[in-house]
């Protein structure tokens, strides 16, 4: 999906396979974000997907990014 990362690897713990989306606004191109393989609009909403066991670590490297963050939900997986 347009505008989705997932980052970090999932374990076999029941937090690793817990996931949730950001909705970040404001992000920009910097120094930071040239780091990364993709470019960054700052026109609109952008959604991330972060596990659990990452979602401390990712709050910061948005915040280093120029980034707020607008909401925080839970994804559900459906069952197999």
């Amino acid at each position: 999906m347009l505008g989705q990362i997932a980052v970090g690897q999932s374990s076999s713990s029941p937090s690793g396979n817990r996931f949730f989306r950001y909705e970040v606004v404001g992000l920009r191109q910097s120094n930071e974000t040239d780091k990364t393989e993709y470019q960054i609009r700052s026109s609109s909403s952008q959604f991330i997907t972060v596990p659990y066991n990452r979602m401390n670590q990712e709050m910061q490297r948005l915040t280093r990014m120029g980034a707020k963050i607008v909401s925080i939900q839970p994804l559900t997986s459906s069952p197999e």
